[in-house]
């Protein structure tokens, strides 16, 4: 059977049986930089679960989440879903009809200390949102200590200054514990194309009561499901 999900601080094997250092592995939690999140489809919802499993530090703060939505974003796959969301996320929507719109939104989010972190989403590849835009959110993410989370869809990965790139997938669920006919904890594939200060690599993903928990293993509880290769 394929080892468990493990937290990203832990150490984990690759399916070759070498050790990788688990410090080396994202931290799982948003961190207070510009990070960028692709779709594998335009509606795949799992970009969303892995960014939102991220959010723990900021809904154990208390403070609200900055939530920008271009309209054909809304139109294609809808408004978050509260029940969806982690218990006790605090939100604040707002919608606007372009993406320099939702540039400039996030932007004036990251100014206000009273934001836990700043969430946007943007359709397409809009001249807008060029290297100079992503650039600036980027310093003003790190400049007030507050994570900048762009949800790409229908997009191609343009040059951008984001600090992390991931393109993001669903994978089957684990089962239930207590029904292995039912769908279980959602499981993702989470591809990390382009990092500052680390190397990218391709993990199987879930949330966890932390953050987001990687590992080289899928774990499904059936004896033989694959495993992704790291290749960082």
């Amino acid at each position: 059977m394929d080892s468990p999900l493990r937290p990203a601080s832990t150490l984990c094997r690759s399916p070759d049986g070498d050790a990788d250092d688990g410090n080396a592995l994202p931290s799982g939690v948003a961190e207070p930089t510009l990070a960028e999140f692709f779709a594998a489809t335009v509606t795949d919802g799992a970009v969303t679960g892995f960014v939102c499993s991220q959010l723990a530090a900021v809904v154990a703060s208390g403070k609200p989440v900055l939530w920008v939505q271009d309209r054909l974003t809304q139109r294609e796959t809808g408004k978050p879903f509260p029940p969806g969301l982690p218990q006790g996320l605090k939100l604040i929507l707002v919608t606007v009809n372009r993406a320099v719109d939702v540039v400039w939104s996030m932007e004036e989010g990251l100014n206000c200390s009273a934001v836990g972190a700043v969430l946007g989403e943007v359709w397409g590849d809009p001249a807008a949102l060029d290297f100079t835009a992503t650039k600036r959110l980027a310093m003003r993410a790190e400049a007030h200590g507050i994570p900048a989370l762009l949800i790409r869809r229908a997009a191609q990965p343009n040059l951008s200054a984001a600090r992390q790139r991931w393109r993001i997938a669903s994978l089957p669920a684990r089962l239930d514990p207590d029904d292995n006919r039912a769908p279980g904890a959602a499981l993702w594939q989470a591809d990390l194309f382009r990092a500052r200060g680390r190397a990218p690599g391709q993990w199987v993903a879930g949330p966890g009561p932390a953050g987001v928990v990687l590992s080289h293993h899928l774990h499904m509880e059936t004896g033989h499901s694959p495993a992704l290769r790291a290749t960082g």
